[in-house]
């Protein structure tokens, strides 16, 4: 059977989170996964290194420079694209011919690496211009799209196959509409920037549950070029309480007829990455339908040697069943989804009418408690430690749970109060961050309503003024 392939299509992993970067020893585990899934390009864009971002204007020390050269070394031993990516749009003055000198010279420095493919990136950056600026290009836009511009052609006069990639300060639809940038800006870009350069897209939200088709089709009209996707389906930067191990989903594959690339920037966490880098791997390269379950539990059964324990060896359905609990942001798993269902379907009822159901679900909720407890177990103590915090808050939930099944499930019980010995209020689910997630809560229409709040000495529940988007 007949799969995708394209020689020009960008296929691979961005490290682009907020958090501490990967180590060397996990970028090169890193390569050796995509080479081995037929992925062809790492891009380089730790936010939080301090080189990538805050200090762009600074070279790198003998050091620095040696341990970038072994990643550009390691990715051209497995023939993998080696993308190296700037942040100035912090602070950079776009009218100052001084700031692209600067930008040159880091540039020089990676091709002396032997870098050949780079990118400037203005996401994340404070929505306004320096007064110098807007006089000489008028427009957020025009001031990046000069840069860029100028930069390529330096770039290509010394690297004639570069590529070179951009990201707009506006990457998502939902930026767009707000008109982040100013008004036009991605039309300017569309008219403006070299149409050589590769524009990324992260698809109609930063985290878009879909990308279709038609929403790609629509941005090449106005960009001019195919989008590339800087897909953040799996990044858990925004949330230190999750982690995402579900398959690559939510985009057809037709999609890749649509766009110049597919780059994932996962969670922070490299342990955490087989699923997502290995089911991405399996969508590009797939000749026809996209099974995501079906690839979800194939890559599950390849990643369950990772799991490894001192003791007996853990079960696959287990793994699945946990994985299930971590899914993806916009859904968990069909195995998580059952046991909820049940659970509240239980609670639901007159404890009384429970019958031989809340056995059933205790058992499986023992199931899923002792599979987290058995993870402490794990030798490979990387990926422990990558799961520990979730999973102990995973347990913690499930304990509670069954305590509180086994209270009511007691006869002369069903109608009583439970106080738990253990979780008890400011120790369990407590601290500021806490307190301030109850306040506001999201609705199903996507709008945030205040929850009752009772203030101290008030002697009944006041609601908040309504806050809207």
């Amino acid at each position: 059977m007949a799969t995708y392939t394209t020689d020009n299509f960008l296929a691979g992993v961005i490290e682009g989170f907020y958090g501490p970067p990967w180590t060397h020893a996990e970028r090169f585990e890193l390569f050796d996964w995509m080479a081995r899934g037929g992925l062809n390009t790492y891009f380089y864009a730790p936010k939080d290194d301090l080189n990538q971002r805050a200090i762009w204007r600074e070279l790198y020390s003998a050091t620095e420079a040696e341990a970038l050269g072994q990643l550009i070394r390691a990715c051209q031993e497995r023939n993998l694209r080696f993308v190296y990516a700037l942040s100035p749009g912090l602070d950079i003055r776009y009218s100052n011919a001084a700031e692209l000198e600067r930008l040159q010279r880091r540039f020089a420095q990676i091709l002396a690496l032997g870098g050949q493919n780079f990118s400037l990136l203005f996401d994340d950056i404070p929505d306004r211009m320096d007064p110098a600026d807007r006089q000489r290009w008028g427009s957020f836009a025009s001031a990046q799209c000069q840069v860029v511009n100028a930069l390529f052609r330096w770039t290509r006069e010394r690297c004639p196959g570069a590529r070179f990639l951009f990201c707009p300060t506006p990457y998502c639809g939902r930026m767009a509409e707000a008109q982040l940038g100013g008004e036009g800006y991605l039309a300017t870009v569309g008219r403006e920037l070299l149409p050589e350069i590769d524009v990324f897209w992260t698809g109609p939200e930063i985290i878009s549950r879909e990308i279709t088709v038609a929403h790609a089709a629509e941005l090449q009209t106005v960009l001019r070029r195919k989008p590339l996707i800087w897909d953040n389906l799996h990044a858990n930067d925004y949330d230190g309480r999750r982690f995402f191990c579900g398959p690559y989903c939510g985009r057809p594959p037709e999609l890749r007829n649509a766009v110049s690339g597919l780059l994932i920037n996962p969670n922070t966490e490299f342990p955490l990455n087989f699923v997502a880098i290995r089911t991405l791997a399996e969508f590009v390269r797939c000749p026809g339908t996209w099974n995501s379950r079906q690839a979800y539990r194939a890559a599950m059964c390849e990643w369950l040697p990772y799991f490894a324990t001192s003791g007996p060896p853990l079960e696959l359905e287990d793994l699945i069943l946990l994985g299930d609990c971590y899914y993806l942001p916009h859904e968990e798993g069909a195995e998580a989804v059952a046991l909820f269902e049940r659970v509240c379907a239980l609670l639901a009822r007159n404890p009384a009418n429970w019958g031989n159901e809340a056995a059933t679900v205790r058992r499986q909720i023992a199931r899923l408690r002792e599979f987290c407890f058995r993870l402490t177990e794990l030798r490979h103590r990387p990926l422990f430690y990558a799961l520990n915090r979730r999973v102990w808050e995973l347990r913690e939930e499930l304990d509670l749970l069954d305590r509180y099944l086994a209270f009511k499930s007691s006869p002369g019980n069903q109608k009583a109060a439970y106080h738990p010995d253990s979780h008890l209020p400011g120790t369990y689910r407590g601290g500021m961050v806490a307190r301030l997630q109850r306040l506001l809560v999201p609705q199903t229409d996507g709008t945030i309503a205040p929850a009752p709040v009772t203030l101290p000495g008030a002697a009944e529940p006041r609601r908040q003024t309504h806050i809207t988007q």
